[in-house]
């Protein structure tokens, strides 16, 4: 299922483990990324701008594959 735009969405870790985003920073991600939900504020290409958390914490981009709506 495709995801866009405002959609919640949490990282999906067997697709992120491994890929060339994982190994371009710190492939440690924090568990909330996996576990909570985060929504999509902006979407670029493949790319999509992630906000996870009412917490101060950064906004990342990722690729939509590896991508999971939030149930």
């Amino acid at each position: 299922m495709a995801v866009k735009k405002g959609d919640l969405v949490r990282v999906v870790r067997e697709k992120y483990e491994g890929s060339v985003e994982a190994s371009a920073s710190d492939a440690r991600l924090p568990a909330y990324v996996f576990d909570t939900k985060g929504e999509i504020l902006d979407t670029k290409g493949d790319y999509m701008f992630v906000k996870f958390g009412h917490v101060p914490t950064p906004a990342f981009w990722l690729r939509a594959d590896q991508l999971e709506k939030f149930e």
